[in-house]
């Protein structure tokens, strides 16, 4: 679809559809293939403000290397003077943490086939030697198969050495980026354990009123598993094989798409539709 020489009067824009940091997203048609895309426009006053222009330009770097079905393709990106445009796939089920906070909690077949298209995804970026970093629900989109994407490369970043930058959200820190240590990809796996058990619960397992207790409670891995749900005890298997705080022997991507509760719950064409009725 990438062509030299875009810019936004190659587009039909259409209705507003979200708003980030920087700049806005809409729904657009691209003129000449009829394509249905998403547009991120973002305003290169805000980007010198925040003095964001090098990450900027990571993320597009990162994002537009990558083509896996579970990540949001960046197609091309454009400027002119006042804005940085991306052209990114359309994911016409939007934020999965809407859909999240509208149901409450994901059944055990929906929550399984999630994990195991972002292990996929995740697998695949990191032999792309892509870490993550910042995998949380609102930075996962669905389209309109209700397959998953992870849309938010923000904070990832090109390594194959261990890091040191403090990053990401406060729920989803692994305990050695808490504790200011030197982190790896094992930082992405960590964070599936914590969306796990939010899918099946509805809140991340170290949640408290401060952000100190928070902290502590990811370095003490104080984890609880709350009476007011049942769920099966591979689920909480998995779980418990995430969240350890040696990241070498947490369970590797490969081996979670292997573990019999993805096996037996994961939907194979990764396609899943959650109602709104959940009890």
């Amino acid at each position: 679809m990438e062509r030299p020489g875009w810019s936004l009067s190659d587009f039909q824009i259409g209705k507003f559809i979200g708003e980030g940091k920087f700049g806005k997203v809409y729904l657009a048609r691209e003129k000449q293939s009829g394509y249905v895309v998403a547009l991120k426009v973002i305003y290169k006053t805000k980007l010198q403000k925040y003095r964001f222009h090098a990450h900027l330009r990571r993320e597009i770097e990162i994002q537009h290397g990558l083509d896996h079905p579970n990540v949001l393709r960046l197609f091309a990106w454009f400027h002119d003077d006042q804005r940085v445009v991306l052209v990114l796939e359309y994911a016409a089920r939007g934020e999965l943490y809407k859909l999240l906070r509208s149901v409450g909690h994901f059944s055990e077949r929906t929550a399984a086939t999630y994990v195991a298209s972002l292990a996929g995804a995740l697998a695949y970026c990191h032999k792309k030697q892509v870490i993550h970093r910042d995998i949380k629900p609102e930075n996962l989109l669905l389209d309109i198969e209700g397959r998953l994407k992870i849309a938010d490369f923000g904070w990832a970043v090109r390594s194959n050495a261990k890091r040191h930058t403090l990053c990401g959200t406060i729920d989803y820190l692994a305990p050695e980026m808490v504790e200011k240590k030197a982190h790896d990809y094992a930082v992405d796996n960590w964070t599936l354990g914590i969306l796990c058990y939010e899918f099946l619960y509805g809140s991340p397992p170290f949640e408290a009123e401060e952000q100190q207790d928070t902290l502590m409670r990811i370095v003490k891995v104080d984890l609880l598993f709350p009476k007011t749900r049942v769920i099966s005890a591979d689920a909480k298997d998995l779980i418990c094989k995430l969240l350890v705080k040696d990241s070498s022997k947490r369970i590797s991507l490969d081996d979670i798409l292997k573990h019999p509760w993805i096996v037996k719950n994961a939907e194979p064409s990764g396609s899943c539709i959650e109602q709104k009725s959940i009890a």
